[in-house]
């Protein structure tokens, strides 16, 4: 089970709002990139809190709803497709972080990210590399980000049915990927992601 030990170490020298960081849907091919931050009272101890890939569905959902009742905070941000296509995948990922610190209805003062990246955040930030298995806060804002993104998947399903998005959640599936060379790219899709058309056009001109 995950214990508060990084937590309280910062605490001790002196934060007193300490919120853990994850994202969702940085390696799709579509559709934007979530992130949440979560700041847990200290007494909270769900025993399946997890890296929210190592969660089935249903544990992710039941767990999303009892993070959210009590969390002494939550956010959940997420940056465009447009915004991605702009600055790239990391920049946006980071621009999605900042503003779900930044919608927090409590003001955190320390930031735990997941992964080796920290950098241009307005509060002090480090980064956690596997912090989702770590950090209870990290693994709580992970499932965070992770169930609204699939959500915000099954509604791009129901907007383009014809690439399967609902099952897939956008990563490069075969069945994504022969969908995309069938029906083209949507406005869902990410440019720098889908680059891959452009070569079997050029290649299909070589013939």
């Amino acid at each position: 089970m995950l214990d508060f030990t990084i937590e309280t170490e910062l605490m001790k020298e002196g934060y007193t709002a300490v919120c853990g960081v994850d994202e969702a849907g940085r390696g799709p091919l579509c559709g934007p990139v979530f992130a949440a931050a979560c700041i847990l009272p200290h007494d909270y101890h769900p025993e399946e809190l997890n890296d929210s890939k190592k969660l089935t569905p249903k544990k992710r959902e039941r767990l999303f709803d009892e993070i959210r009742e009590h969390a002494l905070a939550y956010c959940i941000a997420s940056a465009s497709v447009e915004e991605i296509d702009e600055m790239n995948i990391l920049e946006a990922d980071l621009l999605a972080m900042r503003r779900a610190i930044d919608g927090l209805s409590v003001k955190a003062d320390f930031a735990l990210i997941d992964g080796n990246i920290a950098r241009d955040f307005q509060i002090p930030a480090r980064a956690v590399i596997g912090g989702d298995a770590l950090s209870p806060s990290i693994a709580a804002a992970s499932i965070l980000a992770k169930v609204a993104r699939d959500r915000e998947c099954i509604e791009l399903d129901r907007l383009y049915p014809q690439y399967g998005i609902a099952k897939h959640k956008g990563y490069g599936t075969k069945v994504h990927m022969d969908a995309l060379r069938t029906y083209g790219p949507s406005p869902i899709h990410r440019k720098q992601f889908i680059r891959f058309l452009n070569k079997d056009e050029n290649a299909e001109n070589t013939k």
